[in-house]
């Protein structure tokens, strides 16, 4: 499958919905970041982020609802391709994403 050339609808609510969420992560993480590198913030006020936040299941949600049209617009074989191509990512805990932390150590 040429992913470059495929094109997937979603109604716009849903995507504003998404790009609200991804927002509000990416501009608090380069806040949280910034704020770590003065020394003003640490692990903890980042982990608090997440919790307060709750942020996983509002990633979940964006990854759900791209997902959703996927399966409505895609052939399961695109559909199989597209999740095997995920599943090549790097996953925190896994050796194959080994954190920052660990990488200073060696």
């Amino acid at each position: 499958m040429d992913i470059s050339s495929r094109e997937i609808r979603m109604p716009l609510s849903e995507v504003v919905a998404v790009l609200q969420d991804l927002n509000e992560f990416v501009v608090s993480l380069d806040r949280l970041g910034s704020r770590q590198a003065s020394g003003t913030a640490d692990e903890y006020t980042v982990g608090q982020f997440i919790a307060d936040w709750d942020v996983a299941r509002r990633l979940a949600h964006a990854r759900g609802v791209i997902s959703v049209a996927l399966d409505a617009q895609l052939s399961e074989e695109d559909n199989a391709e597209i999740d095997a191509l995920c599943d090549q990512g790097r996953f925190y805990g896994t050796d194959s994403a080994i954190s920052p932390s660990t990488d200073q150590l060696r």
